[in-house]
This record gives structure tokens, C-alpha cells and sequence, in this order.
């Protein structure tokens, strides 16, 4: 694995440190007036979701973790574990439904998702970045009414309750953005 200099660290980097896998959340650039300069870095355990603030002098060396990354098939929940199957080799794999947390409802049957593999354990899951959802209860449209920030509560066919423009009605077809969990377009 490369190693990297402690002032090369970015957010979004994985890195081995202290026995663990660790994910770079913020990285801010510190240069104190009397010393060294350091980066303060906020980290977070890729497996148990613990937060860790660490200081990295430039000539600290850290190990650089890259994660293998694989497309793969959602099929169905078995007793929260969420089992997805490999398109090319037609493995199935069972992985935890919480590693979703509250995107859990986006996941649809057949959906493909991006799984991030560390040697052969899955340590994280991404969603397609919008998904098609049906509005099933919301406020009926008003005729006149301004499209300007106003927004009106809805509920999807999954139970998921999102703020939708005052012209979207009921058993319409919308695109919602699964990272921010809020309306992006008309489907």
C-alpha cells in the first residue's frame, strides 16, 4: 500500500491508522504561529462508524487504502441482511441493512449499487444518486399558486415523507436525489 504524507491527506481518502480503516471526513491545514505545520483531521471507522480527530505533521507517514469498488444487484431482504448478487460471476453476498442507515427505503428490487471492498469485506454501499419514486399522499395542487419556495410535505410509495413543489399531485412519478433525500425533478 502507498504511503502518504500527513499534509497530503484529503477528505474522501481512506487510510490504515491505528489498526483501522479509516475514512477522512475534513482535513483542515493548520499552521501555527510558533511550530510546525500539521492537518487536523477529522476520521471516521469504516466499521463501526466511530469519529476520530487525529493531527498529522507533514512528515508523518500514513498507508493509503484503495477500495475496490463492484456494481452489483440488489435481490432481496433476508432477516436485515440485504443479499446482492455479483453480475459477472453471479456470486451473492449478505451484508448488514443498517449500512445504509436511513437510504434504506431507496433501495428497490433489482437496483444496482456500488459496494466498496477491502480485500474480500464489503465495507460500504452507494445508491444509484437518483431514484423513481410515486408520490402517494400529498396536497391536492392549487391553481395559482407561485412555484417560489414553497414547498408542500409529501409521502412516497416507500414511507418516506419529502418536500415536493406545490404543482407535484398524487400518484405523480418524481426523481428523488437518494444523498440529500429531497425532490429533484418530474420523472
Amino acid at each position: 500500500m502507498p504511503k502518504i504524507n500527513g499534509n497530503e491527506i484529503r477528505p474522501g481518502n481512506v487510510l490504515e491508522h491505528d489498526g483501522g480503516l479509516w475514512a477522512a471526513v475534513k482535513v483542515n491545514h493548520v499552521k501555527p504561529g510558533k511550530g510546525g505545520a500539521f492537518a487536523q483531521v477529522e476520521l471516521k471507522n469504516l466499521r463501526d462508524g466511530r469519529k476520530l480527530n487525529e493531527r498529522f505533521r507533514s512528515e508523518d507517514k500514513v498507508e493509503q487504502v484503495r477500495l475496490e469498488q463492484k456494481d452489483q444487484q440488489f435481490l432481496y431482504e433476508n432477516d436485515g441482511m440485504l443479499v446482492f448478487m455479483d453480475n459477472e460471476t453471479f456470486e451473492q453476498i449478505e451484508l448488514p441493512a443498517d449500512l445504509l442507515g436511513d437510504r434504506r427505503p431507496f433501495l428497490q428490487d433489482g437496483m444496482v449499487a456500488t459496494i466498496e471492498y477491502y480485500g474480500d469485506e464489503a465495507l460500504s454501499m452507494q445508491l444509484p444518486q437518483k431514484v423513481v419514486c410515486k408520490v402517494v399522499e400529498t396536497e391536492p395542487v392549487v391553481k395559482g399558486q407561485t412555484a417560489a419556495n414553497s414547498y408542500k410535505p409529501a409521502i412516497l410509495d416507500n414511507g418516506v415523507r419529502i418536500m415536493v413543489p406545490p404543482f407535484i399531485g398524487q400518484d405523480e412519478d418524481i426523481v428523488v436525489h437518494t444523498e440529500f433525500m429531497e425532490y429533484s425533478e418530474r420523472a
